[in-house]
């Protein structure tokens, strides 16, 4: 079952243009999602987990915070994949029930320690067009529109089977107590 599937249509709620947005960064392939998540943190890292005071809890995700640090290189880069292609894999399941805060808190701590703890951008990595398209976006939209996209984009992300609660316009039925 595709976590895409059981997510909540947030998208719905955001504004046409961060939509696009959205859209951009989905269309891009595994590697260059993940080239663009290094870029964005690169620009606006310090502001994404401040962004949600009180919100957030890293202790929520000791194995993708703690455990995923002492892995090889190559392990953290099948995780980070695993992840974006909604794997039903353990750690892809740890992702995938966090909330959207953490697991914004969960890409903002792996790009501290890119270089680090954290498997790196190979140095000759040229971004592809589409990535600097979508980094260009990204960069025109106000501070709320990007952790709003943000949001969308992480959330979208991981593997859960928790199964997504038909709206009543979608069931025809009103609720009843």
């Amino acid at each position: 079952m595709a976590a895409q599937e059981n997510r909540p249509q947030s998208a719905s709620v955001l504004s046409v243009e961060t939509q696009k947005v959205v859209e951009a960064f989905q269309g891009l392939g595994t590697d260059e999602q993940l080239a663009l998540f290094y870029y964005v943190y690169e620009k606006m890292g310090d502001s994404i987990t401040p962004a949600a005071p009180g919100a957030a809890n890293p202790e929520i995700a000791p194995s993708l915070l703690g455990d995923y640090l002492d892995m090889s290189d190559d392990e953290q880069l099948a995780i980070m994949r695993q992840i974006v292609n909604r794997e039903d894999t353990e750690m892809s399941r740890a992702y995938g029930g966090l909330t959207e805060n953490n697991q914004l808190v969960v890409w903002y701590a792996w790009a501290q320690e890119m270089g680090e703890n954290v498997v790196d951008m190979p140095s000759d990595y040229q971004a592809s067009q589409p990535v600097k398209d979508a980094l260009s976006q990204i960069e025109k939209l106000d501070f709320e529109a990007q952790i709003s996209m943000m949001r969308a984009v992480v959330g979208e992300m991981g593997y859960s089977d928790v199964q997504r609660i038909p709206t009543q316009e979608e069931t025809g039925k009103t609720s009843s107590l």
